[in-house]
């Protein structure tokens, strides 16, 4: 079965990454490389083991928009929300024999390296999801 791993963060974890100006110190380049270099491995052992499907980071909320109808009619609003702060920053896909091993591979994942004292909005949680391949595995 194919599972989503979402991984979520804030526009203010973004900023920090990127190196914007803001409340949070900016990830020096050994940080970024200490995470880049977990993230090669988590995702060539993914690729090794035969559960690698698909893994992409999106851009920053501030370049996102929501779209919803009111009385018919599209309202667009641009990012970042004000009702949350928590955005999904990236998503994997990984098919593999259970959701318990789609957990284990999330919960690596939810490990990824910070610098040390950040203080992550939500420090890098993940939720993982079964995918529904038909109407008929919504409920499971």
């Amino acid at each position: 079965m194919k599972y989503m791993i979402l991984i979520y963060g804030s526009q203010r974890d973004f900023d920090a990454l990127t190196g914007r100006p803001g409340a949070q110190a900016p990830w020096s380049a050994e940080d970024l490389a200490k995470m880049g270099a977990f993230m090669e491995a988590w995702n060539n052992d993914l690729i090794e083991s035969g559960e690698f499907v698909d893994a992409q980071g999106l851009t920053a909320p501030v370049h996102a928009r929501r779209v919803s109808l009111r009385d018919g009619v599209p309202v667009v609003t641009d990012g970042p929300y004000a009702e949350t702060q928590e955005v999904l920053a990236g998503y994997n896909i990984v098919e593999c024999d259970s959701f318990d091993r789609a957990t284990e591979i999330a919960a690596r994942l939810a490990g990824t390296p910070h610098p040390e004292g950040a203080a992550l909005e939500h420090a890098w949680h993940v939720d993982v999801r079964p995918i529904a391949g038909s109407r008929h595995e919504l409920d499971l």
